[in-house]
């Protein structure tokens, strides 16, 4: 499984998590998906096969819904919150690649789902 981090992830998560041999990249990676539209990075997501990992819950939701009415399927959405993953808080990147590490061990299966990281 491959992931894309939404902007509101720092990309030191994304860093470390390849150090430990994963394909992960971060928005804030790269120029041509920075400040881009949350629906120019699903379709992004979906055509380099990622994952997307954000905060921005209803929007994501909002348009894997719409994918998965018009008879078409997505890589899947990894959902958390600032509340579970406080950005302030120093402890925050090493849980976040710990948790995200425990889901790439052992992937979701099939089309179109949906993890809360918490």
């Amino acid at each position: 499984m491959k992931l894309l981090l939404d902007e509101m992830l720092p990309d030191a998560v994304a860093e470390q998590l390849r150090a430990r041999g994963y394909d992960v990249i971060a928005v804030t990676e790269r120029t041509d998906l920075r400040g881009r539209s949350d629906s120019t990075l699903l379709n992004t997501a979906q055509l380099e096969s990622r994952a997307v990992v954000t905060e921005n819950i209803d929007d994501f939701r909002t348009l894997a819904g719409a994918m998965i009415t018009s008879g078409a399927h997505h890589t899947g959405l990894v959902l958390t919150s600032s509340r579970a993953f406080p950005r302030g808080n120093p402890r925050t990147i090493g849980r976040l690649v710990t948790a995200l590490e425990r889901l790439l061990e052992t992937p979701p299966e099939g089309d179109s789902w949906e993890r809360w990281l918490g």
